[in-house]
C-alpha cells in the first residue's frame, strides 16, 4: 500500500533525515576525538555513523517518493524504536562505561529518536486516515 502526499509525514521522514545525517558526519568525522569524551568506544561511534548511511538514504528516499510506501514509513518507526531500544540496552549491559556526558549524549540521541518515532506514527495514522475518508 502506498501513501498518499502528507506534509506532516514528510517533515517528519525530513527532520529525522536532517538530525541522522548530522549525527553520521559527527560520528564518521569524529569518532576519535568523540571516544575520549564520551567514554564510548571508537569503533561503537564510527560503526553507528556508518549504520546512519543507508538509513539517511532510505528517509530520503521515503521522502521524496510520490507515495511513499506505506511498508517502508514503517520500517523507518521499527528501526527508530530498536535504535532507542539499544541504546538504553547498551547503557544497562555494563559493556561500556561512559562518562557522564556520554550517558547524557546516549540519552539524548535516544529520546530524540522516540520523538521522530512518534511524529512518524502520528503523521502515518493521520495520512491512513486521510486516505479512508
Amino acid at each position: 500500500m502506498s501513501l498518499s502526499p502528507d506534509s506532516a509525514l514528510r517533515r517528519a521522514l525530513m527532520l529525522d533525515a536532517v538530525m541522522s545525517g548530522a549525527c553520521a558526519i559527527l560520528l564518521l568525522a569524529g569518532a576519535s576525538v568523540l571516544a575520549g569524551l564520551l567514554g564510548l568506544p571508537e569503533t561503537l561511534l564510527f560503526g553507528s555513523g556508518l549504520v546512519f548511511v543507508p538509513f539517511v538514504a532510505l528517509l530520503l528516499w521515503l521522502m521524496r517518493a510520490a507515495s511513499p510506501p506505506a511498508a517502508g514509513v514503517r520500517a523507518v518507526i521499527a528501526i527508530n524504536l530498536a535504535w532507542a531500544a539499544s541504546s538504553a540496552a547498551l547503557l544497562l549491559s555494563g559493556l561500556v562505561d561512559p562518562t557522564p556526558l556520554g550517558t547524557a549524549f546516549v540519552i539524548v540521541q535516544a529520546a530524540a529518536v522516540l520523538v521522530f518515532a512518534a511524529l512518524q506514527i502520528g503523521a502515518l495514522k493521520r495520512t491512513a486516515s486521510l486516505r479512508a475518508a
